[in-house]
């Protein structure tokens, strides 16, 4: 009966376009990180917290964009209403493949003032009280629009290549290839918004090891958006960020808040 509820449970948010908390992070899983030139490339759309979550189907009118990228070369992704896992490519390129995708704007109404409190201090914005309440708004019954632009990084074959700017909304940069750099020293990263280096920014780094367990570590964008988040072997890695811009009401949105969530998802191989 457990397994019935939570399959019933999984089968339901894959038909959504958004999870009822935007508390919940939002990441690209592939099934294997390093497949083969010639093996089917596949990966889920995953929804939760702790890097564990549940997996959403291939509907187009939840994104805005959905593609495949080796360097330059970028290709749409296409698959069936439901299909799942979203992403399963046969006739793909080799090296390192980058998965883009971009949501369409979702809202969620708050209506526990200490959700949002929290939630805000989660994501580090300790100064969004004074922010939301000197704007006149309500404490509770407003609403918050947010969309999701992640990014995977994949080893095809020998997985040489380079990670790049894709104009994402907001967007992680490797700025080292996990599969083929030494990385004894940290994965070097740099987050984007609107085009711009986004500084002195949280990052949170999702670690999950060969047994499943999961750590969870905070770190710091510098002046020019970089950062070296600490690595190992073997691991599996959910790099995580989130904006959180005030907007004006207009007649296609009550939202007086919208939220980007910057994921990036990648594995170092083991030793």
């Amino acid at each position: 009966m457990h397994h019935l509820i939570r399959t019933l449970f999984a089968l339901n948010l894959a038909l959504l376009p958004a999870v009822p908390s935007a508390a919940h992070e939002f990441w690209i899983e592939p099934l294997e990180f390093a497949v083969g030139p010639d093996d089917t490339l596949e990966a889920r759309l995953r929804v939760g917290q702790e890097f564990d979550g549940v997996s959403m189907s291939y509907l187009s009118r939840n994104f805005t964009r959905f593609e495949l990228a080796f360097g330059a070369d970028i290709t749409p992704v296409e698959g069936r209403l439901g299909q799942n896992p979203a992403l399963s490519v046969e006739d793909h390129g080799q090296g390192l493949a980058v998965v883009l995708y971009e949501t369409t704007d979702n809202t969620l109404t708050y209506d526990e003032w200490d959700r949002f409190l929290r939630f805000a201090a989660h994501k580090d914005f300790p100064d969004i009280e004074a922010r939301h309440l000197g704007r006149g708004l309500p404490m509770t019954g407003f609403t918050e629009s947010y969309s999701r632009h992640a990014k995977s990084l994949i080893a095809v074959g020998d997985g040489a290549g380079e990670d790049r700017e894709y104009g994402l909304r907001t967007e992680f940069v490797a700025l080292a290839n996990p599969y083929t750099d030494d990385l004894s020293g940290g994965f070097p990263v740099q987050l984007f918004l609107d085009g711009e280096p986004r500084a002195d920014a949280q990052v949170e780094l999702f670690d999950r090891d060969a047994d499943g367990e999961v750590t969870i570590t905070l770190h710091r964008t510098d002046a020019d958006g970089r950062a070296v988040l600490p690595v190992t072997p073997g691991h599996a890695y959910l790099a995580d960020a989130v904006t959180l811009q005030e907007v004006t009401p207009n007649d296609n949105s009550n939202a007086v808040w919208h939220t980007l969530w910057a994921s990036l998802t990648f594995e170092v191989p083991a030793q």
